[in-house]
């Protein structure tokens, strides 16, 4: 990990312990990674291996121009964005430039136009990977007339990965375990063929991210319309990842099920998203990416919230209740949980 990594690190994990809004943690995020390479505008988002659909349930924008932080993420989902999470890992060193004069690759004339209608001069884009998938992305914005990124920016980006994936996962396991209070009814949003939302239930605007005691605005022009245009795509294509994502409770205060379906076949009329509660075996592939729990450990919880002891647990797994033990320990080391039954709560609510 680089000496700004261990800052970036620190900073973000001792903000959130603050119960920071998301407006200081984007400046945290742009103090740490400035020293590496300089920017005008960042923007941190996050999901989790497990997720595979490219919509991240947090993120943390500075310097970000309000017209162009709704513009350039709609861009992003498109077919046209050259760097797309998808197209990156294809990549060697998965970062990717794009220019108001060209980039790496060229030809992406509304990004070109979006950049001059914004005054913005060029994105550096880096995919957030590892051994175990895609974690999120970091997007540093250059403003017009200024010096573009260059090869060197790119490499010492592509050395903040590790870094970032750790202050992200801090960020997360730094939240609540389990909820304060009990489950705000489930909300559903309508989204038209546009992807901005059409109608909503009062009870979807409850599960909307609180900051500083606001509710936030950004799920309805960005978040939600990303998940409608994933659910688009899943319709058209039943091959490509379902529209369903898992928001951590250190954003919505308790874990959180997104799920979006078209109303039609074809996925060109109106989206519906159902707003949750994330609970059960479910939401257990996301927990465990959060939280660094193993396969084994995996099915370790998953035996418990089937109502299984750990004498049942062991006969299931055909190991020995010592093992089970173990795990069981390993399992309360990483999560904070000081027993069976918080760790239960946690993952049903």
């Amino acid at each position: 990990m680089t000496r700004s990594g261990d800052r970036l690190l620190r900073e973000l994990s001792a903000v959130a312990v603050q119960q920071a809004s998301a407006a200081e943690l984007g400046q945290e995020v742009s103090r740490a990674v400035a020293p590496v390479v300089a920017h005008d505008g960042v923007r941190l988002t996050g999901t989790t291996p497990s997720a595979v659909n490219g919509v991240a349930p947090l993120g943390f924008a500075h310097g970000y121009g309000a017209d162009f932080a709704r513009a350039w993420p709609l861009h992003r989902m498109s077919a046209a964005d050259p760097l797309r999470w998808e197209a990156l890992a294809r990549r060697p060193v998965p970062v990717g430039v794009i220019a108001a004069d060209g980039g790496d690759p060229p030809g992406d004339p509304t990004a070109r136009r979006l950049f001059t209608d914004h005054g913005v001069g060029a994105e550096l884009r880096l995919l957030l990977r590892d051994t175990r998938g895609v974690w999120g992305s970091l997007s540093l914005l250059r403003a017009r007339g200024g010096r573009s990124f260059d090869a060197d920016d790119v490499r010492r980006a592509a050395c903040l990965g590790p870094s970032l994936i750790a202050a992200l996962r801090g960020y997360v396991v730094g939240g609540p375990l389990t909820p304060a209070g009990p489950a705000e009814p489930p909300g559903v949003v309508i989204m038209g063929p546009d992807n901005t939302t059409r109608a909503a239930t009062p009870q979807a605007d409850r599960w909307r991210p609180c900051d500083g005691g606001q509710r936030q605005d950004w799920m309805g022009k960005v978040f939600l319309a990303a998940l409608s245009s994933e659910a688009r795509r899943h319709a058209r294509d039943p091959g490509t990842p379902a529209a369903v994502v898992y928001g951590p409770a250190a954003t919505f205060g308790r874990w959180v099920a997104f799920h979006a379906q078209p109303t039609d076949p074809e996925g060109a009329g109106d989206v519906v998203v159902v707003l949750q509660a994330a609970s059960g075996a479910r939401l257990l592939p996301a927990f465990s990416d959060w939280y660094g729990i193993t396969a084994r450990e995996r099915q370790v919880i998953a035996e418990l919230l089937d109502g299984a002891v750990p004498k049942q647990i062991a006969r299931r797994l055909d190991v020995s209740p010592h093992t089970v033990d173990a795990h069981f320990k390993s399992i309360f080391r990483k999560t904070a949980a000081d027993g069976r039954h918080e760790l239960i709560t946690a993952l049903t609510g």
